[in-house]
């Protein structure tokens, strides 16, 4: 039986990104052959290097909203923090709440902005929340939201987040969280990769804020993953068609790349899906659509790192977490990056 301990390293706490590398592509790459070959020090603007005119890159388009707000309790005074976990449309929002006492039904929330907010009800960890004046939660993201930078950045937000914490393709909102593999692609490298014959494909999955929460059981298998919305469409289903048949490899862009995609193939074939997934990807799983996946370094014990052990193997991820310790790679969402792969191009 699997445990999440199975999942843990020891990480210095100095490792931990605080701020982006100065140029989206300066980053360091961790290249991990999965069949047993060493590893390799690179760097991610070279990563065209690795991949051929055969190959299909997966993007996802998620747009992260500014989804921190503050304020108070309008009867009491007291503070709250507010971070969105999925937008419902119009007024209403579900959403995360920190607070000294924890809200209840019915309770009148007033953000630093003077927007009143109350409380509807909870949803297991969260709590649904509606716009008392007839505000749309979106509208009002937009107007008073902070960048929801992670838990583990420990500084103020600033200017510079708006921009560096957002892929540089991102399209459409809904996101709490960035897909963090994607922060790494700029225009001139983005431009190499198609000059070099890589296609581009894009899906969305709109990160929720339950990507940063820890494992509940220590059993893997008794864990409830969240839910998360995909859109996966025709056109991207027919691009790995076409990578399949012309020998090519599935490249995915972050975890967020692999869920949706296989999440759309869970009846056996890859298929246009729009919803809602809850799929917890963990060794054993057998991967029907993904042949090769760029992602950051992941929390200890976090669903992340279970999903890309599942995917190259727990020894390999184990050996290269720890290469990248001694070798000082920087960890996390605004941290260096791997590439995991799979098969030889045909």
């Amino acid at each position: 039986m699997q445990s999440s301990d199975d999942y843990a390293y020891v990480l210095p706490e100095e490792l931990i990104a605080q701020s982006p590398a100065n140029k989206r592509s300066a980053s360091r790459l961790l290249i991990v052959p999965r069949l047993g070959g060493p590893l390799i020090d690179s760097k991610f603007s070279d990563l065209a290097t690795r991949l051929g005119p055969t190959d299909l890159l997966v993007i996802n388009e998620t747009k992260v909203l500014p989804a921190r707000l503050y304020g108070y309790k309008t009867g009491t005074g007291g503070k709250f923090e507010l971070l969105l976990e999925r937008l419902y449309g119009g007024t209403r929002a579900l959403v995360q709440i920190r607070a000294s006492k924890a809200p209840g039904a019915g309770t009148d929330l007033t953000t630093a902005g003077g927007t009143r907010l109350r409380i509807l009800g909870r949803e297991g960890m969260f709590f649904v929340v509606a716009c008392s004046d007839g505000d749309s939660i979106e509208a009002l993201l937009f107007r008073e939201g902070e960048t929801p930078l992670p838990p583990y950045i420990e500084r103020p937000v600033d200017q510079a987040d708006t921009d560096r914490y957002q892929t540089i393709y991102a399209k459409y909102p809904g996101a709490v969280a960035a897909p963090t593999a994607g922060l790494h692609f700029d225009k001139p490298l983005l431009m190499q990769l198609t000059a070099h014959g890589v296609r581009l494909g894009r899906l969305t999955l709109h990160v929720g804020a339950g990507t940063f929460s820890p494992m509940k059981s220590d059993v893997l298998d008794e864990h409830e993953m969240h839910s998360e919305e995909i859109v996966v469409d025709e056109a991207l289903v027919e691009a790995v068609r076409d990578t399949r048949a012309r020998g090519g490899r599935v490249v995915a862009v972050g975890t967020t790349v692999v869920r949706a995609l296989e999440s759309a193939a869970q009846g056996g074939e890859l298929k246009p899906t729009r919803g809602q997934t809850r799929l917890f990807i963990r060794p054993g799983y057998r991967f029907q659509v993904v042949d090769m996946l760029i992602t950051n370094f992941h929390l200890p014990r976090s669903t992340l790192i279970v999903l890309v052990s599942a995917f190259a193997g727990v020894e390999r991820i184990r050996g290269a977490y720890a290469h990248a310790v001694e070798n000082r790679y920087r960890f996390f969402s605004y941290g260096d990056a791997m590439l995991l792969e799979s098969r030889a191009p045909e």
